[in-house]
């Protein structure tokens, strides 16, 4: 029998509903001067996003300063730039506007602005010295994608550029102060990012619900998002106006992140980190669900119940075997869309399995230890194998 003790440790305010960013404009907020950090892409102007996010702060009395460098997949380089320009205008908390990239970037910022040296000090993992952060601005998370749940975790995945290594990493000081979640702000994502943040959700809270430190709380969030995803996340693909499908995606992404913040990932997520390392051309949730069925294949007898109970609160049916989960992941993709994820047209090649697992490995290793049973090296390169095309 499996001992109940677990902790739980959400600290962030959530504000949720379609709307809610007017919220911004009469709230407390922690500070008078904000970096609002962005993509380098032109969404978050083209579609009014950052005009009307400034608008807003400025009615609440705070004065906005914009960085706008952030890429697909962040690296370090903008991270120090963006600490920097945060600390010459002297900003006192920081603003994520966008998807996972611009608030996990926010994250990271918000430490950099105000602890010496290099991010890659404080980092845990590869050659990073995992020094303790001990101060960090507040931040305030915008996300207008559901994938990620960054808005509420602690967590935020960088990329070393230099050494090929990209890590997830966080503290209690990197939890946002502030997050609004407002679906309106994601009906503009095309279809197939829609499915590939949609899915990147979708495998954090399966993910998290097949962990070894998995608990009673972690398991509410997941299998809620399980099932919503299930649902409404492929008439999200379909028809990205649909308001109602856009805010249960959402919501199933804020719980996600909450699965984040009370359970783990697991390997599969180390494994995916290892390819985009190399090769950034590739998003993140495209290469989740390239390794997908291939790698919850590989745990099927090892998490039976918690499989087929997946299976049943996603299809309101009765599992026979554990398989049937990994039968409805396939089918969910393939009503998405997405079910033909060619990894070579990003350029990976099976040469690269070896050093993909190698680098998942030596990086991000702590989330091997929260799999269902330890992954061999030789089991870690064939699920590469299988996934290839």
């Amino acid at each position: 029998m499996r001992r109940m003790n677990f902790s739980a440790y959400i600290p962030t305010k959530l504000v949720f509903g379609a709307g809610e960013l007017s919220r911004l404009a009469e709230c407390s907020l922690p500070g008078k001067k904000a970096l609002v950090v962005i993509s380098a892409g032109t969404s978050m102007r083209k579609y009014g996003y950052l005009d009307r996010l400034c608008g807003l702060l400025k009615k609440n009395g705070v004065e906005p300063v914009v960085f706008d460098k952030i890429l697909a997949n962040p690296v370090k380089t903008h991270v120090m730039e963006g600490a920097a320009v945060c600390r010459d205008n002297g900003c006192d908390f920081v603003v994520g506007l966008g998807g996972g990239s611009s608030i996990d970037s926010a994250k990271s910022i918000a430490v950099m602005a105000v602890n010496d040296g290099d991010y890659w000090d404080y980092v845990s993992g590869g050659t990073g010295k995992g020094m303790p952060v001990r101060k960090a601005l507040p931040i305030v998370a915008i996300p207008t994608t559901a994938g990620t749940g960054t808005e509420m975790d602690p967590w935020t995945v960088i990329t070393n550029e230099d050494t090929k290594e990209k890590i997830g990493f966080g503290c209690d000081l990197t939890f946002p102060t502030l997050s609004i979640v407002d679906p309106e702000l994601m009906l503009s994502i095309p279809p197939k990012f829609t499915a590939y943040q949609g899915f990147d959700a979708f495998f954090h809270a399966a993910e998290g619900y097949i962990a070894s430190i998995a608990s009673p709380v972690s398991d509410l969030y997941a299998l809620e998002a399980v099932r919503l995803l299930y649902k409404y996340l492929p008439v999200a693909v379909k028809n990205g106006s649909d308001l109602k499908a856009r805010s249960k995606v959402a919501w199933a992404s804020t719980l996600a992140g909450m699965v984040e913040s009370t359970s783990s990932c697991t390997s599969e997520h180390s494994m995916e980190h290892a390819m985009s390392a190399y090769y950034p051309q590739l998003p993140h949730g495209a290469g989740l669900i390239a390794i997908s069925e291939a790698y919850f294949t590989a745990f099927k007898n090892d998490r039976m119940k918690r499989y087929m109970k997946m299976y049943e609160i996603m299809t309101e049916k009765k599992s026979a075997r554990p398989s049937d989960f990994v039968d409805a992941l396939v089918f969910m993709q393939k009503e998405c869309g997405v079910d033909n994820i060619k990894l070579s047209d990003y350029g990976i090649g099976p040469d690269d399995f070896p050093r993909f697992a190698d680098n998942a490995v030596n990086t991000m290793g702590g989330l091997f230890g929260y799999d269902p049973r330890q992954l061999t090296n030789a089991e870690i390169i064939d699920i590469y194998s299988k996934s290839y095309k």
